[in-house]
């Protein structure tokens, strides 16, 4: 809680500047930035990309980075979008120096609403996001707790939402077919948060197996990377 508590303190800070007429963001090239959460001495990593008023979060999911975006990164930028990729506070590294993130759901959706602070500080006027596995859990958490408005668009890719009644705005839910976890096949528990999520929603069910962010690197990749790009752009 204090966690939370200590985030919206901060947030009107936030909210204030962007409605002070914020220039939209614009960036040449990739730029590393660091984003302070309120409360908490660590900060935010974010890699930062584009131009414009409307943005994109994009949120790893677990053994990943935020380097692990680019590709997706760079065909959203294309599009027209600020996207920001970050890592969570939490995240940090095993004995065999593979990325690991040790914090929990709550944890993370508090970076990811400071993340979508920050770019509304900066003249974002929209703000969407993407998160896959893991990275998508906690952005269900971070929907489910927002303000209305907060989130335009969100896309799970693989992840369920522990209380889909309370998600807002525009919501996709993506996942394979044969997606397989520890308890079994995650068709059901991705179906059950999409059934009670309300609307607008949209379902998209993928043929394969892999899992998050590696149906990109799969035969579905081209078809997903489309589908995003659909919903995040259309009226």
């Amino acid at each position: 809680m204090r966690k939370a508590s200590a985030w919206l303190s901060g947030a009107k800070c936030f909210i204030l500047a962007a409605s002070l007429g914020a220039p939209a963001l614009r960036v040449s090239a990739q730029q590393a930035v660091s984003i302070e959460v309120p409360g908490e001495a660590k900060p935010i990593q974010g890699d930062l990309y584009g131009s414009g008023s409307k943005g994109v979060i994009l949120t790893h999911g677990g053994g990943r980075t935020k380097e692990s975006w680019s590709k997706q990164a760079t065909a959203l930028t294309d599009a027209g979008f600020v996207v920001l990729a970050i890592n969570f506070r939490s995240d940090t590294t095993d004995k065999m120096g593979r990325p690991i993130t040790v914090g929990s759901d709550e944890d993370n959706a508090v970076d990811i609403r400071a993340a979508a602070s920050y770019l509304r500080a900066h003249g974002v006027q929209s703000v969407s996001a993407v998160g896959a596995s893991m990275g998508g859990y906690a952005l269900a958490e971070a929907d489910a707790k927002s303000n209305p408005g907060e989130f335009d668009r969100i896309v799970l890719l693989a992840a369920s939402a522990e209380d889909g009644a309370a998600l807002k705005g525009r919501k996709l839910f993506v996942f394979a077919r044969g997606d397989v976890g520890s308890s079994g096949n995650r068709i059901s528990e991705m179906t059950d948060s999409y059934a009670k999520a309300p609307r607008p929603k949209e379902l998209l069910i993928l043929d394969g197996s892999a899992h998050g962010r590696y149906l990109f690197d799969t035969d579905q990749g081209p078809r997903l990377m489309k589908e995003i790009l659909r919903f995040l752009t259309e009226p």
